[in-house]
């Protein structure tokens, strides 16, 4: 079983691959005036503290974005990544990793709406408050996301990404994140949808790739980040990566720009490396 509650991993190498694809999906669709929504099914708590509970009990961020705080050679893409982390850093101490949804907010124009879900009843309290003042341009409901997004499809703006990451703590999210893409396809098949998916020696997450590439959507975009060789007694992830359907055009070649760098920065040993493919209509 995988117990990926945000808070136990915040700041890690998937967060960083997560959040990195997200801030470039976001950057993209507002270069057009029109606005567009954001819809976060498993939104978490929406920020974590690095030096104390969970994020401290495992300590998983110092080989995430802990590597890259240091460094003096970031690439121009993920030096923006760790300047939007700096936003609840200011004094360049690493104390506070945000969570999607601050990487969206921060990304995002007056005129773009965030819908932002979480079932779980602590984290959706702890939401509620970090977002309590940003006014009528978020949404924060304490609910099922699956659910959520499909009652949002369409959006009025016909312009939308969603961003899906669920805990995996169940087998049946793997049926469920398929399921709720498919459907989010047949409502609303101009989105651009994101997944993001742990990799495990699980056979339901090694399966879960090539059942993606069989949706309905034109175009896709499959990165993935391997840290480390995947352990002998199959326990914990050794990597996790990033399902895009409707992908931006520029993001394949950004993400070919920084992979290299990421495997060379968060690799833990000989097993690092990564994969980016792609399918064009």
């Amino acid at each position: 079983m995988l117990s990926y509650r945000h808070a136990f991993h915040a700041g890690n190498h998937a967060d960083v691959l997560k959040h990195l694809v997200l801030v470039q999906l976001t950057q993209y669709l507002g270069q057009k005036e029109k606005p567009f929504w954001y819809i976060d099914t498993h939104s978490g708590a929406g920020a974590y503290a690095l030096d104390s509970g969970y994020a401290a009990k495992l300590a998983e961020y110092k080989d995430g974005i802990g590597r890259l705080w240091v460094r003096n050679d970031l690439p121009r893409v993920l030096a923006d990544y760790v300047g939007l982390v700096r936003r609840l850093n200011p004094d360049r101490r690493l104390l506070i990793y945000p969570g999607s949804p601050y990487f969206a907010l921060w990304t995002l124009r007056e005129q773009d709406r965030l819908r932002l879900f979480e079932l779980h009843s602590k984290d959706a309290r702890l939401l509620q408050e970090n977002f309590k003042d940003a006014g009528r341009q978020v949404i924060v409901e304490p609910t099922d996301g699956f659910a959520g997004l499909k009652a949002l499809l369409p959006p009025p703006s016909r312009r939308a990404i969603a961003l899906i990451d669920p805990s995996y703590e169940e087998k049946q999210d793997y049926d469920r994140v398929f399921k709720a893409l498919k459907e989010a396809l047949l409502r609303f098949p101009g989105g651009t949808y994101a997944l993001w998916y742990p990799q495990l020696t699980r056979l339901e997450a090694h399966e879960l790739p090539a059942r993606l590439k069989n949706l309905p959507a034109k175009d896709w975009l499959h990165v993935a980040l391997r840290v480390k060789e995947p352990a002998k007694d199959g326990f914990g992830m050794h990597g996790s990566g990033m399902f895009v359907l409707n992908p931006p055009w520029t993001l394949r070649d950004t993400l070919a720009g920084v992979m290299h760098y990421l495997v060379s920065v968060l690799g833990l040993d000989s097993g690092a490396g990564f994969s980016l493919e792609q399918k064009e209509s």
